[in-house]
């Protein structure tokens, strides 16, 4: 990536798909070039926590709802130390932001990060292209960085693919820290960091629980180093195909039946690690208002999503793993892709979708509270 910043309002800019499909707008953030998979979000609003979640690194988003940037950015909702996504696509951005919160405009704070968007292009048609043809690699090209069309076309198919990508490392924090317990301390918690969010440890904090954040490379020993009463997997970006550490790490805390919680990626790791495959969705699930059934209560949550890839499970039959019997917990209801996992025999759940995101409603934030409940069961 490529980037100067600067006024961008009336500089040209160019969105380049990798399958030739070519859109003509301005340059939003910041000026030069960027590229990565074509995804688009769903959300009306929470455009700076899908920013700044982790697991959009190397994805370029677009945007479905048309008028972005309303409530300009603040310090508090960050969801991680940066802005993740390698490219931003809006169609209306908002002239003036307008909330007592904001601290400077989305323009400004793109511009500041070094992310090359593009504006005032057709996002219902590009959505509708990626839901026909599929999430695919993108380019932004702005100012001095905007060629001929079949120079720029190459360049995007050059740029490397999704799928076999192993990311998590690069997104993970380098170094533990400790998220304090909110009151009196219950538990503790060794959280492996594959692209966590700020608001998953807060979530498990509210709980009592003492949370040990540690890099995506920790060891069984340094998970055990902290003597938890349960082991959490985050979200986070990439194949989970190319996760074969993480994935022995969750074998190991199954072996010892700590209890064990996942969500997103770490829901894919559990998956793997259970012996079930996983693949690559056609344009995956972003956004929120997503519906999801939870098998084990016949509730049906709205929930919010951020992921490429899935588990390939049986939804129909209860499995046979090294670890004991398992099932499909959760499934989506608009295409059937597994959405959660449990064993039956040990203390060990997970879900693709994100119950800290409290997308409007709390649908899924008793997903924190069944983790205690494992927990509480394996003291006693």
């Amino acid at each position: 990536m490529t980037t100067s910043t600067g006024g961008t309002t009336k500089v040209p800019a160019v969105l380049v798909l990798e399958d030739g499909r070519i859109f003509r707008g301005r340059a939003y953030g910041a000026v030069g070039e960027t590229f990565g998979e074509a995804v688009f979000s769903t959300g009306m609003t929470g455009y700076q926590e899908t920013l700044t979640d982790p697991s959009y690194h190397r994805q370029v988003v677009v945007m479905t709802a048309p008028h972005v940037g309303n409530t300009g950015v603040n310090d508090e909702d960050m969801e991680s130390r940066k802005i993740w996504v390698s490219g931003y696509v809006v169609r209306d951005p908002a002239r003036v932001p307008s909330s007592w919160r904001s601290r400077r405009t989305l323009d400004e704070e793109l511009a500041a990060q070094g992310v090359v968007g593009i504006s005032g292009i057709d996002t219902r048609a590009l959505t509708r292209h990626l839901r026909e043809r599929g999430a695919m690699r993108v380019g932004i090209f702005s100012g001095a960085a905007v060629r001929d069309d079949a120079a720029l076309l190459a360049r995007v198919q050059q740029a490397p693919q999704m799928k076999g990508a192993n990311l998590s490392a690069e997104v993970a924090t380098a170094e533990p820290y400790v998220v304090p317990a909110i009151g009196e301390k219950k538990f503790t918690v060794a959280a492996v960091d594959l692209g966590i969010k700020g608001m998953t440890p807060h979530r498990m904090a509210e709980r009592g629980i003492e949370v040990h954040v540690l890099p995506a490379t920790a060891s069984v020993e340094d998970v055990y180093a902290v003597d938890p009463d349960g082991v959490f997997f985050s979200n986070g970006p990439g194949d989970p195909a190319t996760a074969d550490h993480p994935v022995s790490v969750v074998q190991a805390v199954l072996e010892r039946g700590t209890p064990l919680f996942g969500i997103c990626f770490g829901n894919q790791i559990l998956g793997r690690a259970l012996g079930f495959g996983t693949y690559k969705l056609k344009y995956g699930h972003r956004g929120i208002n997503q519906p999801v059934q939870d098998r084990t209560t016949g509730k049906v949550e709205v929930t919010a999503h951020n992921h490429g890839f899935a588990v390939d499970a049986p939804l129909e039959e209860v499995s046979d793993t090294p670890y004991g019997r398992a099932e499909v917990s959760h499934v989506c209801l608009n295409d059937n892709v597994v959405e959660g996992l449990q064993l039956l025999d040990k203390p060990a759940f997970s879900v693709q979708y994100h119950p800290e995101a409290a997308a409007g409603p709390h649908d899924a934030a008793y997903l924190f509270d069944r983790f205690v409940k494992l927990m509480e069961g394996q003291r006693a």
